[in-house]
């Protein structure tokens, strides 16, 4: 595999997208990282990496998400892997429906499903001229089963699984359209419900046939792999343990 491949992580300053950028920078490719907002430790994690430019920039805006391509062809001049892991929940018990209202679902949907088709579309024409242009979006296990932080955001992840095998099933061959679903991942995410939690890793490892939570690593691991899988499209890869099954 050339050294000289270019991957876009989005959301990748911290959590899963930093261990996807990590991940991608240890196989050889340079790599663009991007946060909205924490601006410090995107650029720090891009300085540590060996090729690396930092991008801040919000998905859901549209300028924004053509703006974060531009730098990579500017920066890099081609794109070959594009990896949508910038995500936004709310977390809200799914038995309250009025703490769901119309706001939340604009708010969530905004990033999760909106801000990753203008990541695609915008990466579009550079993947194409990749000639082996590979898109990973990240999912939830949420999006497949009655689970998840909120409704909201369980639903923006079962319409990322639809959008993946859609844009699959129009891309090829040209394109690779996957996506991974991780289960419960030790990240910066559940800082905010630390109680809910705790109370999920304490009946994953009790429960599930790998009696873990997931790490970013494990994430990765699945991201790069699917992104290098040359004759896998379509595909929504669960990472979650065995959760699914259970």
């Amino acid at each position: 595999m050339s050294e000289e491949r270019v991957a876009l992580i989005t959301g990748s300053s911290t959590g899963i997208g930093a261990a996807v950028a990590r991940r991608m920078a240890a196989a050889g490719l340079r790599v663009v990282v991007n946060s909205a907002s924490s601006v410090k430790a995107g650029e720090e994690l891009a300085a540590a990496l060996p090729d690396a430019v930092y991008v801040q920039g919000d998905i859901s805006d549209p300028a924004d998400a053509a703006g974060l391509v531009d730098t990579a062809i500017e920066r890099f001049g081609r794109l070959d892997i594009l990896v949508n892991n910038a995500g936004r929940t709310r977390f809200i018990p799914l038995g309250d429906l009025e703490a769901a209202d119309a706001a939340a679902w604009r708010d969530i949907f905004d990033v999760n499903v909106i801000g990753t088709w203008q990541m695609i579309t915008a990466a579009l024409p550079h993947l194409k001229a990749s000639g082996s242009g590979s898109i990973v979006n990240i999912s939830s296990v949420s999006g497949t089963r009655a689970m998840g932080s909120s409704i909201p955001y369980a639903v923006s992840k079962a319409a990322v699984d639809h959008m993946t095998r859609l844009l699959a099933a129009t891309l090829g061959p040209g394109i690779r359209v996957n996506a991974v679903a991780p289960g419960l991942v030790d990240t910066p995410w559940y800082d905010e419900a630390q109680e809910v939690w705790e109370g999920s890793r304490d009946w994953i490892t009790a429960n599930t046939p790998q009696r873990r939570v997931g790490t970013p690593q494990d994430v990765a691991e699945a991201v790069y792999t699917v992104a290098h899988a040359a004759y896998t499209t379509g595909a929504v890869l669960m990472v979650d343990g065995g959760r699914h099954l259970v």
